[in-house]
């Protein structure tokens, strides 16, 4: 996968670390001189572009036209946004993920500007707030777009009442399916057969119905009682 980042400060360093551990092409766009001497540090120098990454001659020296990926993560919306109409409308890349810095201009990071993706960290964070009040368990790690499916990781308490049970004596919703099971460092594929223990954790496919069941079954019985 080829993905140009633009910004090069902690958040452009730390997406291009790990894009680079999992052996995508990857060049980060940097035009402060500071910024570029911390970011030799992280990363290795071919990986470097400095320059102006709103301009799409720099953006073209970086290998825009063959990307996969656009990520504008700068600390400026204004620069997002426009990485991202650029990158989306004059060089068709299909995929363009923008960093939303102030929560209030969230509205304009859409389609219509190019964004694919809307990072917006305070909404994320808020989210985040709000699952774990309702579901006690269930931590959401990625949520199909254009549906309410989620693939979940659900924490099994050590109070549940299916503790010690087989899969197949849960009574799942229709619309939910187990992933894995992983028991410390084992990953283990779910069978009728398999019995749930004390701090297991499952990866699960659902909707947003099915995750509240799922969470009422694996948590301790009395964040039941609480929620009634």
């Amino acid at each position: 996968m080829n993905v140009i980042i633009v910004g090069g400060g902690q958040v452009g360093a730390y997406i291009a670390n790990i894009l680079l551990k999992n052996n995508c092409s990857v060049k980060v766009i940097e035009s402060r001189d500071n910024v570029i001497d911390k970011l030799k540090s992280d990363i290795p120098l071919e990986n470097i572009v400095f320059g102006n990454g709103s301009d799409p001659s720099v953006l073209e020296a970086a290998g825009i036209a063959k990307a996969d990926v656009v990520a504008a993560v700068t600390g400026a919306d204004e620069t997002n946004l426009v990485v991202a109409t650029i990158a989306k409308f004059e060089f068709d890349v299909p995929r363009v993920i923008g960093r939303v810095n102030n929560p209030k201009n969230a509205w304009l990071f859409n389609a219509g500007m190019g964004i694919d993706v809307g990072l917006n960290q305070a909404d994320l964070m808020a989210h985040l707030v709000v699952e774990e009040i309702d579901l006690k368990n269930v931590l959401t790690l990625m949520k199909l777009k254009r549906s309410n499916y989620s693939i979940v990781q659900v924490k099994i308490d050590s109070q549940s009442a299916m503790v010690n049970k087989t899969i197949k004596e849960l009574v799942l919703p229709s619309n939910a399916v187990l992933i894995a099971v992983y028991r410390g460092s084992d990953v283990i594929m779910p069978h009728g057969d398999t019995v749930i223990t004390a701090e297991d954790t499952i990866l699960a496919f659902a909707d947003d119905d099915a995750q509240a069941v799922i969470n009422g079954l694996f948590c301790d019985p009395a964040c039941n009682t609480r929620k009634g």
